[in-house]
């Protein structure tokens, strides 16, 4: 994703006020062999930024000017009850220095598992996100979890996942494999096939009962 940012001149409290007011967010770019450099951003179009899923988790290109460069958005600082951006902070990326990165999981496929289409169960999102490790080419802007395969009384874990080529996962505290997904059974809820028996049976005690009158007519008669 590319965004457009400008300039700055001016630093400190009140600078970075009337740039608020002015429909402008301070912003400061860091890393590498470069000094720390100051710079604005349009709100209105940062607000909108944000928004999207990519502009946290995928190497972003900044346009200053006739040059880009690329970073990562790595820290927003928000009002805490107006719609409004207060300073955001961006990391300058080195092609060849590996990344640590939060990724986004998309979850798929749970609509044709075992567990929820035909035993009564939900699957539980445990985590939302994971920390990865690898070079900004190779940076995934989110990562696919087929849960198709979910069973009832099982869970998917971390070590169970597949990563894209050149990403491995940073593990964090005591339990190296954590729970992803877990399968919940929902209360009070039957098998389909234990709930269609019961229906089937009772579209067939009409017409069962329909195809005896005649025979009891004729016994009468």
């Amino acid at each position: 994703m590319k965004f457009t940012a400008y300039e700055r001149s001016k630093q400190g409290t009140g600078a970075s006020r009337r740039l608020r007011i002015a429909g402008r967010t301070p912003a400061i770019v860091y890393g590498g062999a470069t000094p720390p450099q100051v710079v604005e951003i349009d709100h209105n179009a940062l607000w909108h930024a944000l928004k999207k899923e990519a502009f946290h988790s995928s190497v972003l290109t900044m346009e200053i000017g006739d040059t880009s460069s690329p970073v990562l958005l790595r820290d927003v600082q928000v009002h805490p009850f107006k719609q409004l951006i207060l300073h955001v902070d961006f990391q300058r990326v080195d092609a060849t220095t590996k990344l640590h990165m939060k990724v986004p999981l998309h979850f798929f496929g749970d609509e044709n598992s075992p567990a929820i289409k035909t035993e009564g169960c939900i699957a539980n999102h445990v985590i939302s996100e994971i920390d990865v490790l690898c070079l900004p080419a190779d940076l995934p802007e989110f990562i696919k979890v087929d849960l198709s395969g979910l069973k009832k009384g099982a869970s998917l874990h971390l070590a169970e996942i597949s990563l894209p080529k050149g990403v491995s996962v940073v593990k964090h505290g005591s339990d190296k494999n954590p729970v992803v997904v877990s399968v919940v059974a929902v209360a009070g809820a039957e098998p389909v096939a234990a709930v269609a028996e019961p229906a089937a049976e009772a579209a067939a005690k009409p017409a069962a009962k329909a195809t005896a009158k005649p025979a009891e007519k004729a016994n009468k008669k």
